[in-house]
Order: C-alpha cells, then sequence, then structure tokens
C-alpha cells in the first residue's frame, strides 16, 4: 500500500523558513518522481518543486525559485522542500505526490499520482 505523509508545517514570520518531509511507503522511490505542490484558498493547486527518483533532475515554479530547494534521501525514502524567505502568498496546503513521470509532466500536471494528506503552511506578514 503506497502512503505519502507530510509533515513540518507550520506557522512563520516573513522572511522565515520551514522545512517540509514526505516520507513515502510502498513505492520504490527510484522510479517514482515526486512533487510538492500547494493549493491556497480559493486559488488553483500549483506546482511548486518536483524531482526525479531515477537521476536527481528537478523542476521549480517561477514563484519559488532561487528560495526554496527540493531534496530527496533515498535510504529514508523521504523528499524535502526547504522553503527559504518565505512570503505570505506562500500561505497554503502543502502536498507531495508521486507518479512515474518526468518532473515538467509531474510538476504541470500531475495525472494518476499517489497523494498525501497536506501540510498547513501559515506566513505571517
Amino acid at each position: 500500500q503506497v502512503q505519502l505523509v507530510e509533515s513540518g508545517g507550520g506557522l512563520v514570520q516573513s522572511g522565515g523558513s520551514l522545512r517540509l518531509s514526505c516520507a513515502a511507503s510502498g513505492l520504490p522511490m527510484d522510479f517514482y518522481t515526486i512533487g510538492w505542490f500547494r493549493q491556497a484558498p480559493g486559488k488553483e493547486r500549483e506546482g511548486v518543486a518536483c524531482i526525479s527518483g531515477s537521476d536527481g533532475s528537478v523542476e521549480y515554479s517561477d514563484s519559488v525559485k532561487g528560495r526554496f530547494t527540493i531534496s530527496r534521501d533515498h535510504a529514508k525514502n523521504t523528499v524535502y522542500l526547504q522553503m527559504n524567505n518565505l512570503k505570505p502568498e506562500d500561505t497554503a496546503v502543502y502536498y507531495c505526490a508521486a507518479e512515474r513521470t518526468n518532473v515538467k509532466a509531474m510538476c504541470s500536471m500531475p495525472q494518476g499520482a499517489y497523494w498525501g494528506q497536506g501540510t498547513q503552511v501559515t506566513v505571517s506578514s
């Protein structure tokens, strides 16, 4: 059974940092692309960052480039999202997802992906 569990969300002031974790079980990370997505109230879901399990290639949305870093630890079957210089507009529920696809396709239009339950990130001004 595939399970993705996010953690690390919380409340932080503008300019602060958080690190989200996505612990995966039931799937071989080497064959899956893991993506971080977010959805704020009244807004569409946005692909934030994705990382390939096979070659480590990454993809970021323009809104987070230079501030967020996605990484993976295969030994722990965990993907991280380091978020620095957070802004109020980063406030959203953050989800991780896994799919056997490339990073561009994953971040732009995940299909048939496995999803976690989400973790809330709130950035105060």
